[in-house]
């Protein structure tokens, strides 16, 4: 696989939410730590993902940011 984007995480599926259109996967990448994504049903599907499966998680943005109270 290669890709554009410089920060690729790898870790493993650990639940997938299925919505109407949507899906919430939440990949554990090291353990207790988790990225969670939104991605479309359709993704899911091409991707065969389902619980305990290897996945990245595939980072490209402009900006990063940071908030406090």
């Amino acid at each position: 696989m290669k890709l554009s984007a410089r920060n690729s995480i790898p870790g493993t599926v650990r639940n997938i939410e299925m919505g109407a259109v949507n899906a919430a996967v939440t990949l554990e990448v090291t353990p207790g730590i988790t990225i969670v994504s939104i991605i479309t049903m359709d993704a899911v599907k091409s991707l065969g993902l389902q619980q305990g499966s290897k996945a990245y998680a595939v980072i490209k943005a402009s900006s990063v940011m940071v908030g406090v109270d």
